[in-house]
């Protein structure tokens, strides 16, 4: 991976074997490292400063850019522009010094990756909702080593109400299409993480996957190199994962059936988020961290006593059945 400057610099977690998940639920767990993509194996990863200047090419797209516009923190490259509707400043430049474009990591499309999020489709009350909360302090990881929870926060108290809006009014009007590809498993490609993304190791084999879900891009090359917003996402889940959270979101029986609120299709319900067709990390991250009480909020205080009795199984389940939904 090229480093250009203004880009974060890489870390890589080589992926030593499977990282099983605890079963165990509550306080006393410790956070599942392949949703938050931090594995305490973290290397820096060799890479070379050298630049690569030359234009590159999207199929169905007639633009072109270099790798430092592609990867432009107040800026980046949009080599699909109709496909969504005009971006709002804040969307496609942020400001500076204080706030990315939102474009960086979640994409024009909003579809994100599996280390931030996927925002297209929200309702806009629960955008402007999460966005107060991180401004507020009422959202943070339960895994420290998650940086960009924090500069989430950042870039909240920079923003202002007319910007939160802004952002929250473009995304809700992007309809969330399919992004993830859920297949059962036993065996992953080996992986490392880039900037909390999983890669695979090319030429690396595979190895078990444990109580773990693994998201890889369709093309790595493609998503890590040029952000293709058109290459989606990989999931592999453990076999008969999504047959058993299937019965956990629709019986309820550790916890209350999630179509209650979300919807009977899980694609959203009034100021309710849907959460299918997701990705199953994300959703992990967040019932995990609102399980250990590092995130707070309106809805939170709802979601309380639905993740409580909830074992780390028993979110992977979840997340694997919700995820392979069409949305």
């Amino acid at each position: 991976m090229k480093i250009v400057p203004g880009v974060l610099l890489a870390m890589v977690a080589v992926s030593f074997g499977p990282m099983i998940g605890s079963k165990a639920s509550g306080a006393s767990a410790s956070p599942p490292v392949w949703a938050y993509g931090t594995d305490p194996n973290a290397v820096a990863h060799n890479a070379t400063t050298q630049v690569d200047t030359g234009a590159k090419h999207l199929p169905g797209s007639t633009l072109e850019f270099t790798e430092a516009q592609i990867q432009d923190h107040f800026g980046p490259a949009d080599w699909y522009p109709s496909d969504h509707p005009a971006m709002p400043k804040v969307v496609a430049q942020g400001r500076k010094p204080a706030i990315w474009a939102c474009a960086l990591c979640h994409y024009p499309n909003g579809k994100g990756k599996p280390e931030n999020a996927g925002v297209s489709g929200f309702p806009v009350s629960y955008f402007v909702e999460q966005m107060h909360e991180f401004r507020d302090g009422q959202r943070r990881s339960a895994d420290p080593r998650k940086k960009n929870t924090a500069l989430m926060s950042t870039f909240a108290k920079a923003m202002t109400e007319q910007e939160i809006q802004e952002a929250a009014e473009y995304f809700g009007a992007v309809k969330w299409t399919p992004w993830i590809t859920v297949k059962e498993t036993d065996t992953v490609p080996k992986t490392h993480t880039s900037v909390g993304m999983y890669m695979p190791i090319p030429g690396g084999g595979t190895e078990p996957i444990g109580q773990r879900i693994i998201e890889v891009p369709a093309d790595p090359e493609g998503t890590e190199e040029l952000r293709n917003p058109h290459s989606g996402f990989i999931a592999y889940v453990p076999i008969r994962s999504v047959e058993r959270g299937k019965q956990l979101v629709t019986t309820g029986s550790k916890t209350s059936a999630c179509g209650l609120c979300h919807g009977a299709d899980l694609k959203g319900l009034g100021p309710v988020p849907g959460i299918a067709g997701r990705s199953p990390s994300y959703l992990v991250r967040q019932l995990y961290d609102m399980q250990q009480g590092t995130r707070h909020g309106t809805w939170t205080e709802l979601m309380k006593s639905v993740v409580k009795g909830l074992s780390q199984e028993d979110m992977l389940d979840i997340a694997a059945y919700t995820s392979s939904l069409r949305p």
